[in-house]
């Protein structure tokens, strides 16, 4: 890996494109470097564990919505989206649209968190809808994806988006269109005017995660997806972008990051470095994201786990009078008592909020001992009146320590989890804590292949017809064997009539 400065030039400085990160991540896109079978390996995996979640999720309101606005784009021959079958074909982008909604919808697919946050496996829909409308092979499709996810770690690795109230997806836009590039064999050229084009319209903002969070949380991954599948189509046409698209003076870093101190367009010394392979070095990343077990925020996936341990030794939870989770900066401010957000004390609170109140999470796995992607969320869960007084006595506080190993770069010792401090009335204390989820690549009971598999087969149950199910299974795990053409074989579709019908708008 080489670590490349990346900082805001005045227009008159003429930078070269040559020095521009998104010239640089479009080379990376281009390279044919030969897919290694670990990552070859982890890329099935996650196309299955996609899939899961978004069968898990396939008629509730934000993937029927998506679902009912593609179906309104066919195409001969196009892609296909999940639920239907796959001889049904779609325009790509909608495809996109429509599948990274639904696998976005539960919170439940894979995360990489460094100096932002990210979901990597939210580039499988857009890359995997052009591959399917392109003909293109399974090989072709590995190849993509691996570019996909590797750009897109990289860029949360150097460029902290959250901190100016940027949404992730601003990173998803440009890696979605550099893994489209790498499965279609563009030139740099084009990938560099697609890449560029990508980060420019998919700069949205964190409200979207901040109080009365709605489903829109869903459909932004999914919006990016389709946006970076229309950037390769215009740049394939020879349509140019916006440039230099994160250096320039009037750019992302300059007004939308930390790269100007003022409207006076005084520059500040602000860089980032951004690692990326060099020439003729494997894409890796993904090797280094991680799955949840959980269908809540990756923060509260150690806690869950913690919580099972420790409730296994309470004896009365009426007795407690006070828990304490002393965890990092990220946990406290975005999912914690931190964030200062009342709705995530509120038991009328949507799903989405409920997913990022790491108060309510505790409570519930603490009383349950389990974790339900549909039951934990439940209306009537959430207002038991036993579990509202529990989790009014839960706080977070940030604790210099699980921060610093938050931020570590060092796979061995960066945490995600807390220390928690359980205070009892009567003055006993109880003390735990879990650095990483039992199913982290550290953890007590890592991901394998056979988890994926249980994962999808449990969150599909009752939802696909047996023979579907062992269908698709048999066939993603042949990815490398498809041939150019069949990837619509990757398609997963429920029994006729048991798809929810979206409300009616203008598509």
């Amino acid at each position: 890996m080489k670590l490349h400065s990346v900082k805001v030039h005045p227009s008159k400085a003429l930078l070269q494109r040559e020095d521009q990160l998104a010239w640089k991540i479009a080379g990376v896109a281009a390279d044919r470097v030969a897919v290694q079978k670990p990552v070859a390996e982890m890329i099935i995996n996650r196309i299955i564990d996609n899939a899961s979640v978004a069968i898990a999720a396939i008629n509730r309101s934000a993937p029927t919505s998506a679902r009912a606005m593609a179906m309104g784009h066919p195409r001969k021959g196009g892609a296909a989206i999940f639920g239907l079958p796959g001889t049904k074909g779609f325009s790509p982008e909608w495809a996109a649209w429509a599948n990274g909604t639904a696998v976005r919808e539960l919170d439940m697919h894979d995360t990489f968190l460094a100096a932002d946050y990210s979901h990597p496996g939210d580039n499988i829909p857009p890359i995997l809808a052009v591959a399917q409308a392109m003909e293109k092979s399974g090989r072709d499709l590995i190849r993509g994806i691996a570019t996909g996810y590797e750009i897109q770690v990289d860029l949360v690795r150097a460029i902290c988006l959250h901190e100016h109230k940027v949404d992730h997806i601003a990173h998803l836009g440009p890696s979605a269109a550099a893994g489209i590039g790498t499965l279609l064999g563009l030139k740099q050229e084009v990938i560099f005017q697609a890449v560029q084009q990508a980060l420019h319209t998919t700069i949205t903002f964190r409200q979207s995660r901040k109080g009365e969070i709605s489903s829109w949380k869903a459909f932004a991954p999914a919006h990016a997806g389709k946006l970076a599948v229309e950037a390769v189509d215009r740049a394939m046409r020879g349509e140019g972008a916006p440039s230099p698209i994160y250096e320039g003076e009037d750019s992302v870093i300059a007004w939308v990051l930390a790269g100007r101190s003022s409207r006076e367009r005084v520059y500040e010394d602000v860089f980032y470095n951004v690692p990326l392979p060099e020439k003729g070095e494997p894409k890796r990343a993904i090797l280094d994201t991680y799955t949840k077990e959980h269908s809540a925020e990756y923060q509260s996936q150690a806690l869950i786990d913690l919580a099972f341990r420790m409730r296994e030794k309470i004896q009365d939870q009426e007795a407690i009078e006070k828990i304490i989770l002393h965890t990092s900066h990220h946990t406290h401010y975005v999912i914690g008592t931190g964030a200062n957000d009342p709705q995530k004390m509120d038991p009328r609170a949507s799903r989405e909020t409920l997913d990022h109140s790491i108060m309510y999470i505790f409570a519930v796995a603490l009383q349950d001992g389990r974790w339900h992607h549909v039951d934990s969320y439940a209306p009537a869960r959430a207002a038991r009146p036993d579990t509202v007084r529990l989790w009014h006595k839960i706080e977070t506080r940030e604790e210099e320590e699980w921060t610093r190993r938050y931020h570590s770069t060092d796979p061995a010792e960066k945490a995600f989890g807390a220390r928690v401090e359980i205070l009892f009335k009567d003055g006993s204390t109880m003390v735990d804590e879990m650095a990483v989820a039992n199913a982290h690549p550290l953890g007590a009971k890592p991901f394998g292949r056979a988890d994926y598999i249980r994962k999808f087969e449990i969150l599909t149950d009752g939802i696909l017809a047996p023979r579907e199910s062992a269908r698709f299974l048999e066939v993603v795990q042949d990815l490398p064997k498809l041939s150019a053409g069949e990837l619509h074989l990757l398609n997963v579709a429920l029994p006729r009539g048991a798809l929810a019908e979206g409300k009616p708008g203008i598509f």
